[in-house]
This record gives structure tokens, C-alpha cells and sequence, in this order.
């Protein structure tokens, strides 16, 4: 008797294991858009990019090339130049933010270039208070980037570029006054970018003559940077830029050129996450009388959490949705621009993003003029999408000097 009461407690034991069944939950999400900390280094701050859809890595070369693709600098016109940009940001909502930048470069000779920016952005005044009767503490946070870059041509036809750049952000809230808050103090650090640019020599065609371009530039390749002692870390926006492009010069005053580009963050993408637990009454749903294991398990896709030069790698495979994700994380862009005596230009554009990705979609315009050594740009967009763009109905100003000769081209 003794030997069946044992084996029916063994069979209980059983059926009670399996009842405890370990189970892992996915938390679906079909949309996964890819987040960095000092997201203002992507934001297009000159209105020639901006004015044919923020295109810029394999365009002819200007005095905006720092923020796009550092070697065209080489293929300059003249011998050294300045700019100042001004991008008014949420405009719709408020007035003090805004993206203001400088720039200046100098060619060394026919074949090399020095060049360096300075990009500013402000989020305006923020008034915080305790108590809605107490006098408000104004902040100012802000956002910064300095960089120095240097350009040589390999070839008549190639050039490459390599910068380095220190990255502030004050986004940091004064503790003093404020009860019970703390001083995260300002985070820093600092990136490097790799560009390269093709320029062919004009070649004559049946009715125009033309010259080929393409570029590619590697941006803001650095350590994450991480806001508070204590908080999670952030990678940077680091970004591949790819492009080509062709000049068509109908004669001595009239030209047209057409560009291409495409653009994808080395960032990790976000998995699927879930929760793994005991499921103690079996019914495979996770309820009040399941026992919890752990909590946000990748289910799909990569752990994010790697070092920054992992995490390029890992941008290229770690999709839950497979090589099809993987391509919707592509940004694309077309852009056109029509010169007249190099004295006046107009600009059309139109950039795409995934609706999983972000859903940004807009169209260009923009127009250009040139008296002596001064350039001026403006520029203007048009959301396409169902979400509203922060620079949506903005006007964009942008100021270069191009001073010195036509150097080598």
C-alpha cells in the first residue's frame, strides 16, 4: 500500500512541475524608431541642404560642407570661407528655440583643405517652480558641438576628409532653490567623421555636357555620453550618408543638378521585449496568480545595451523584423537644383522615412543668391505626413563669404 501511495505523490509532483511551466510574453510593438541623445547634430542647420530635402554628402561643394561630408572641402572653388546659419525650431509653438551654427574653411593648396564649425542649440528659457505661488527659476538648457576637420585629394577625382568634434549638452536642471532636486551637471563627448567625395571631370554629351558626384560620410563615431551619474547612457547620432549625383550643363549660364542620397543611424535597434514568468495555473497568461521571473527580456532582436563601436556593427542585423526592417531604418532622398550664371538658384526636394521609423515625409523648396562674395539661402518645408514636423512652415536662413580666388576647379 505504502509502495502506490509513493507513486501516486510522484505523479502529483509532476503534473505540478508542469503546471509551473516558465513562459516568456512578448511585448509586441510593430513600431521601433531609433532614439539618441543629442539628436541636434542631425537636424539639417543650412538652408541649401535643407532647401532640397536635407541633402548634403554629394552635393557640389559649399561652405555647409563641415555638417555633411568634411572631404569636399578639397574640391572647393575658393581659396576660404564663412557662414553663419539660423534654423528657427517648434516655431508653431514657440519662439526662443532655435539651431544658430558658423563655419569657416581655408584651402591649404590645390589639394588639401582646413576647416572647422561651431553649432549651437537653445531650448529657449524654461521657468520651474514648486508651488504655483513661489517666484519661478528660470533655465536655459543647451546643446553644443565644436569641431576641426582636415580634407586631401587623393587623385584629381577623390578626395577624403577625417574631423573630430566635442559634444556638449546642458540639459541639466539647477538644483539650488528647488527642493529635493538634483544637479545632473552637463554631459560631454566627442566623435570623430570619415567622408570621401568624387567629383568626375566634365564630359561633353550629345546636347549638354556633365559631371558625375558621389560622396559618403561616416558622422559622429564616438562614446555614448550619459546625462546623469546614476541614469542610462545614449549613443550618439552616428549616421552612414551615402549619395551620388550628376551635373547637367546645358551651357556657359544654365545647369542642373540632380542628387540622390540615402542615410541609416549605426544605432541599435529597440527589441521586442517581455516577461518571463511561472505560470503556476497553466492558462499560458500571464495573470495575478502567475509568479513574475523577470521583466523586459529580449524576446526579439539584440540586447542594445553594447559600447558604440558594437553597436555599429549590430545596427546592421539586429532588426526583430529581419532584413526587411533593416531597410525601412534607410532614410532617401532626391533633390534638385537649378543655377543660372551661378548668381541665382532654385531648389525642389523630397525626403522619405518609414512609417515604423519616425513617418517623417516632407517637401523641399528653397532659392539661393549670389552678389560678389556673398551667398544667401532660404529655405521652406512641406510636411507630407500625418505627424507634424517641428520645422514645419519655417523659414531657414543661411549666410556664406566665399573669399579668394576659383582655386582649382
Amino acid at each position: 500500500m505504502k509502495k502506490y501511495i509513493a507513486t501516486i505523490g510522484v505523479l502529483v509532483s509532476c503534473v505540478t512541475v508542469s503546471a509551473q511551466t516558465t513562459i516568456i510574453t512578448p511585448n509586441k510593438n510593430d513600431t521601433r524608431v531609433i532614439t539618441t541623445g543629442t539628436a541636434f547634430m542631425s537636424i539639417a542647420a543650412d538652408a541649401r541642404a535643407a532647401g532640397m530635402a536635407d541633402q548634403g554628402v554629394a552635393t557640389s561643394p559649399d561652405a555647409f560642407s563641415q555638417q555633411w561630408n568634411v572631404a569636399k572641402y578639397a574640391f572647393g572653388k575658393s581659396e576660404q570661407g564663412f557662414s553663419f546659419t539660423y534654423t528657427p525650431y517648434l516655431r508653431e509653438l514657440v519662439n526662443d528655440i532655435f539651431l544658430g551654427g558658423l563655419t569657416y574653411y581655408n584651402k591649404l593648396d590645390d589639394r588639401s583643405a582646413v576647416s572647422a564649425s561651431f553649432r549651437y542649440f537653445s531650448l529657449g528659457e524654461i521657468e520651474f517652480r514648486e508651488n504655483a505661488t513661489d517666484v519661478g527659476i528660470i533655465q536655459k538648457p543647451n546643446e553644443l558641438a565644436v569641431d576641426v576637420a582636415y580634407s586631401l585629394k587623393l587623385n584629381d577625382q577623390f578626395s577624403m576628409g577625417v574631423g573630430l568634434k566635442y559634444i556638449r549638452s546642458d540639459l541639466k536642471l539647477d538644483a539650488s532653490g528647488i527642493t529635493g532636486a538634483t544637479d545632473s551637471g552637463p554631459a560631454s563627448s566627442f566623435a570623430v567623421d570619415i567622408g570621401g567625395y568624387y567629383e568626375s571631370k566634365e564630359k561633353a554629351y550629345s546636347s549638354f555636357n556633365g559631371k558625375w558626384r558621389g560622396g559618403f560620410s561616416l558622422q559622429n563615431i564616438g562614446p555614448k555620453i550619459k546625462y546623469e551619474e546614476d541614469g542610462a547612457e545614449s549613443f550618439l547620432p552616428t549616421t552612414l550618408r551615402l549619395g551620388g549625383g550628376f551635373d547637367f550643363i546645358l551651357d556657359g549660364a544654365n545647369k542642373i543638378g540632380v542628387t540622390v542620397e540615402a542615410a541609416k543611424l549605426l544605432v541599435p535597434t529597440p527589441p521586442i521585449y517581455g516577461t518571463e514568468f511561472i505560470d503556476n495555473n497553466g492558462d499560458g497568461v500571464l495573470d495575478a496568480n502567475d509568479t513574475v521571473v523577470e521583466t523586459n527580456v529580449v524576446v526579439e532582436g539584440k540586447d542594445p545595451n553594447v559600447n558604440f563601436t558594437s553597436g555599429m556593427f549590430q545596427s546592421f542585423g539586429d532588426a526583430p523584423g529581419g532584413f526587411s526592417e533593416e531597410l525601412n531604418e534607410f532614410t532617401y532622398s532626391v533633390g534638385a537644383e537649378y543655377t543660372y550664371q551661378d548668381a541665382f538658384a532654385f531648389r525642389l526636394g523630397y525626403f522619405n522615412e518609414h512609417e515604423t521609423k519616425g513617418a517623417r515625409k516632407f517637401f523641399a523648396l528653397g532659392v539661393g543668391f549670389k552678389y560678389s562674395v556673398v551667398n544667401i539661402d532660404v529655405s521652406y518645408l512641406l510636411s507630407a505626413s500625418k505627424i507634424p514636423s517641428p520645422l514645419e512652415n519655417t523659414l531657414r536662413f543661411s549666410l556664406s563669404f566665399n573669399l579668394g580666388g576659383n582655386g582649382d576647379n
